[in-house]
């Protein structure tokens, strides 16, 4: 079975919000080698509609680098009950029954699915024992800015996960992975 990864950026504040906008650290050129290669190991990548709007308004139509270029190639999904249509190739919106059809997108064929952002679908997969693995790559600063729909820590889905690894890259970035424990041990 196919397993989802959340893949998010936080600060040490818990801000998600606007990573693009966070200050830039010393060795950015081995922390995108780390995401390429999460990225890379993934058949598929799975978004809310926000985060989906963000990601295609930076990579698509762009190519030059293997995260822009598997970015492009990738199966996309976006679940939303806004959008009927995607302009961005090889993308699939889900609506409607979104828990069933996640189920039965895990159970089909294919490699694991990487799901950016952290917001109100991660609480349904969490939910639902669909989110397989958190992995918070935390930005060793506050943004000190941000709030409600911004922040990781908010009010939401209780759950309880174990730290499957801790990775110290260069420019002080920490990669924490986390498996979900089923229900029963929230």
């Amino acid at each position: 079975m196919r397993r989802i990864i959340n893949s998010t950026f936080v600060s040490i504040d818990g801000v998600m919000k606007d990573p693009q906008d966070w200050p830039r650290l010393g060795d950015a050129e081995g922390d995108f080698a780390a995401q390429t290669e999460v990225l890379l190991g993934c058949d598929g990548v799975l978004f809310g509609r926000h985060t989906y709007h963000s990601f295609a308004s930076v990579w698509q139509g762009r190519s030059g680098d293997p995260y822009t270029d598997k970015m492009n190639a990738v199966d996309k999904y976006v679940v939303s009950s806004a959008m009927d249509k995607a302009d961005w190739d090889r993308t699939t919106v889900i609506g409607g029954d979104v828990i069933g059809k996640i189920s039965r997108l895990k159970e089909g064929p294919g490699g694991d699915i990487l799901q950016y952002g952290f917001g109100r679908l991660s609480h349904e997969l969490m939910e639902h024992g669909l989110l397989d693995e958190l992995r918070l790559w935390v930005h060793p600063f506050f943004v000190g800015t941000g709030g409600g729909d911004g922040l990781l820590f908010r009010e939401g889905t209780r759950a309880m996960f174990e730290l499957v690894e801790a990775r110290t890259y260069p420019s002080g970035i920490v990669l924490l992975s986390y498996r979900l424990k089923p229900a029963s041990a929230a």
